[in-house]
């Protein structure tokens, strides 16, 4: 492999359209949606056949970097590296053009002065069965950016879909010279109507717009900088360091929300497309869930605790309770701790405005799960009142949550699993399985497991303010202090 190679990971969407499962602060590309790995690990995975795992970088809103740095050591953990994994944090979204633009600025940075490395960007949330042809459309890609022309991956259609941007393609002596299944991207179509849909697939013109790209990283710059002044200009002003970048939000925020698409995409005049033919699926909705999913035969995609009479071409999937159906056609249900989804299955594109109308609300389950994962294990709220809350807590061996204190709550544990570590100012305390503690408000404390087995213990918080704000680190191995 070459050490020119680099493979950005853009893992910071919400997953909106796949709610209530995704959920702001853990979208789907957290999710493992029925996958052996999440759709993020997979993305990573994937992309090994063609780079260096240390070549591949993942960029993430900052709200969504401890789930992604726990995913990542795990995949350390499988490979034995002992160097972590590279990402960067982006204080707020301001879509793909800046985030590329930051991305494409910091491996350069670390590939060095002499080299000008070709960087294939990839979204984290997609699904992809057949690697081996995405691994072959990956090598036809590098050879057209070496040669100067940015790539565009496109998705043959199989069906009329109004769900994706299209992009008309057309022959070009050049660029099959190089490739011969490449084409010229001629223009960048977004999401039509359905007649428009159906005219673009009958021509035999059209490709989807995967959102996967490939270029040399000069090449990108130099059409950023004819097409996207803003953001080339403000990108001067940006500095990273070379472990974990973090970019700074008061320089971030003045960056344009825009796409690549918009932004150089649409413009350029080097765009090439590479036709790829390997089980691709956005994952953009229920809908598209159950597409992928194996059905009984009644056409019924069915997870969890479910008792289902008489339904067709359903999916029905139940995370904790007893979920019961009868009768339904072609309809979702999903149920989470917190949420129920009823829809039909033509209809979940539309999950999304329930998603936007609950942040309107500002209610908070578009953005949590009663169960919230951390990098040191998960919690999950049982119960909460007036001046009180209470959670069951779950820690990871070799895990410990941070040396913090509260200003506004006491706490009290009880070690239902396992055995617990609690460090309560200068004392240590080792308990067992029915064993308690207090902890008063500013008493410095931390929850800990040095041992080789999970614990699990129930927390009750008691005082007038009681939420994840009132958390002061003090000292924190995951970064966060």
């Amino acid at each position: 492999m070459s050490k020119d190679l680099y493979a950005l990971i853009l893992a910071g969407g919400s997953g909106s359209r796949l709610w209530p499962m995704s959920r702001e602060l853990y979208p789907k590309q957290l999710l493992k949606l029925n996958q052996e790995n999440t759709l993020f690990q997979s993305t990573f995975l994937r992309l090994i056949e063609n780079f260096d795992d240390k070549n591949i970088i993942s960029i993430t809103n900052i709200k969504h970097e401890p789930g992604v740095k726990v995913q990542l050591k795990e995949l350390q953990e499988k490979f034995c590296r002992t160097e972590d994994y590279k990402i960067i944090t982006e204080p707020i979204g301001r879509n793909t053009a800046p985030a590329i633009a930051i991305s494409l600025k910091y491996i350069k940075n670390i590939a060095g002065r002499k080299i000008d490395p070709i960087i294939m960007v990839v979204p984290s949330d997609h699904l992809i069965t057949n690697n081996k042809n995405f691994s072959r459309s990956v090598e036809a890609g590098i050879k057209l950016a070496q040669e100067g022309f940015i790539v565009t991956f496109g998705i043959k259609p199989t069906k009329i879909d109004t769900g994706f941007g299209y992009i008309k393609t057309q022959k070009n002596k050049k660029i099959s010279e190089i490739f011969s299944e490449a084409l010229k991207a001629a223009e960048f179509k977004e999401k039509p109507d359905y007649t428009t849909a159906q005219e673009y697939i009958d021509s035999g013109k059209y490709f989807w717009n995967s959102g996967m790209f490939m270029f040399k990283a000069s090449i990108m710059e130099a059409e950023m900088k004819k097409y996207a002044k803003e953001i080339h200009s403000l990108l001067a002003s940006i500095e990273l360091q070379l472990g974990q970048p973090t970019v700074e939000y008061q320089k971030f925020k003045e960056f344009p929300d825009i796409s690549i698409d918009y932004a150089v995409m649409e413009k350029s005049k080097k765009i090439a497309l590479v036709p790829l033919d390997c089980g691709w699926n956005d994952l953009g909705s229920w809908e598209a869930i159950y597409d992928i999913s194996e059905k009984d035969h009644n056409g019924n995609c069915i997870t969890g605790n479910v008792i289902d009479i008489n339904s067709q071409n359903s999916m029905i999937y139940s995370t904790s309770k007893l979920v019961t159906t009868v009768g339904l056609k072609n309809t979702v249900v999903i149920e989470t701790e917190d949420a129920v989804l009823v829809c039909d299955k033509s209809q979940t594109q539309d999950v999304k405005k329930i998603y936007n109308e609950l942040k309107e609300r500002n209610d908070d389950s578009h953005k949590v799960h009663k169960t919230v994962f951390r990098p040191w294990g998960y919690y999950t709220v049982i119960q909460e009142g007036q001046g009180f809350l209470t959670k069951c807590i779950m820690v990871n061996p070799k895990g410990k949550l941070s040396l913090q204190l509260h200003h506004h709550r006491s706490e009290h544990w009880v070690v239902l699993e396992g055995k617990a570590l609690v460090i309560k100012g200068e004392e240590k305390h080792e308990l067992l399985p029915g064993e308690h503690i207090d902890l008063a408000i500013e008493e410095i404390h931390s929850l800990q497991n040095p041992y080789d087995e999970p614990v699990k213990i129930l927390e009750v918080q008691r005082g007038d303010i009681l939420d994840e704000n009132d958390i002061e680190r003090l000292e924190d191995i995951y970064g966060r202090a």
